[in-house]
């Protein structure tokens, strides 16, 4: 008796797209989840000497450290890392609360809230959604598509996005690890009119940052006039919300964005922009808190070694991100140090 025939390939493909388009939502939630699971992280205690928040205010209090970063499901994995790697080596982990800014989709919140919960049931956080519309006729193509993406630009956002109350905040990327208490971080002096501070790198060339049409451009390049602008790094920065909302910086970040779109004065991404309003204004932090670059590309062996001097933080800045390189079997050998705060769920623990 023969056997009997498989259905048509035409059926399958008919009955798959049956499938997705009915519950398209449910599948893309359970795909998301399935793919991206995290471990629960341990819960970190605070030392004696921490003072307590006040339960009322939590958000709102000047005693906690207040950490604002964005959350994207590209990026989500290394977020987990970074947020382990605060609380972990933080003297009051119970003190830092975390402000996250995610794109502005309900489901996109509730998912990325869900992940959250499960991972650090005892974490202090917030989710605040990020409209692509705030910027979407601001961003000008860069040299790196990655930079492109709307979410990039919600730093300049932070002084409307989070509630009043937030006086100062730690604004982190989602590609480092921190190796130090990020309250020494905080407290960082801002000096009397400093708005933010972050590691400068002033041996770095700072002429390449924009065009030679900037340049050759006096009005323009007049605006570095009288000031010792070096480049400075704006995935690791301490930020007085106070003095940036009196004096209304994400207003003159958004009149060069604009500018841009007229005439291209500048090559890459969100960073340009802060070094017009801030660069040689800003507040000093030692360079161990930023020990940027380690995502350079190593497609032919250029893995990045640390910058001399004792290290606060990893930043894996740049195209090569750790958790990538490690899933692909070709890690540069500082991606070590970011693999201990890996909270992705392999299968093989799964099933264990």
């Amino acid at each position: 008796m023969p056997l009997e025939s498989p259905p048509p390939l035409k059926l399958l493909w008919f009955l798959l797209f049956i499938l997705t388009t009915t519950n398209a939502a449910a599948l893309t939630t359970t795909i998301r989840t399935t793919t991206h699971v995290f471990k629960e992280a341990p819960k970190f205690y605070n030392s004696p000497s921490c003072p307590s928040l006040q339960n009322d205010s939590t958000v709102c209090s000047d005693v906690a450290v207040h950490v604002a970063m964005t959350l994207d499901a590209a990026y989500l994995r290394g977020s987990m890392a970074a947020i382990l790697s605060v609380l972990q080596h933080s003297s009051c982990p119970e003190n830092v609360i975390f402000h996250f800014v995610a794109a502005a989709s309900s489901s996109n919140s509730i998912l990325l809230t869900q992940t959250l919960s499960r991972s650090f049931p005892y974490l202090k956080f917030r989710v605040y959604p990020f409209g692509d519309s705030a910027v979407a006729g601001l961003i000008s193509t860069s040299i790196r598509s990655a930079l492109d993406c709307p979410l990039n630009y919600a730093r300049n956002y932070l002084a409307t996005l989070l509630p009043p109350c937030v006086r100062r905040v730690v604004y982190l990327d989602s590609d480092l690890v921190l190796v130090d208490d990020i309250a020494k971080l905080a407290a960082t002096p801002l000096g009397p009119q400093a708005v933010l501070a972050a590691p400068e790198y002033c041996n770095a060339n700072f002429t390449t940052y924009f065009t030679p049409s900037f340049w050759a451009n006096p009005t323009l390049s007049l605006t570095f006039e009288g000031r010792d602008a070096c480049y400075f790094n704006t995935g690791v920065m301490v930020i007085d919300l106070d003095r940036w909302r009196a004096g209304g910086y994400t207003n003159r970040i958004v009149e060069w964005m604009e500018l841009q779109k007229r005439m291209r004065i500048y090559e890459l991404g969100s960073l340009p922009p802060f070094l017009l309003v801030f660069a040689g204004n800003i507040a000093s932090v030692d360079h161990r808190w930023n020990q940027h670059g380690l995502g350079g590309d190593n497609f032919r062996g250029l893995c990045r070694d640390l910058h001399p001097g004792p290290v606060s933080l990893l930043h894996w800045s740049g195209k090569g991100k750790p958790w990538v390189r490690l899933d692909s079997n070709r890690p540069c050998p500082l991606d070590a140090l970011w693999a201990p705060y890996d909270l992705l769920q392999t299968p093989f623990a799964l099933e264990s």
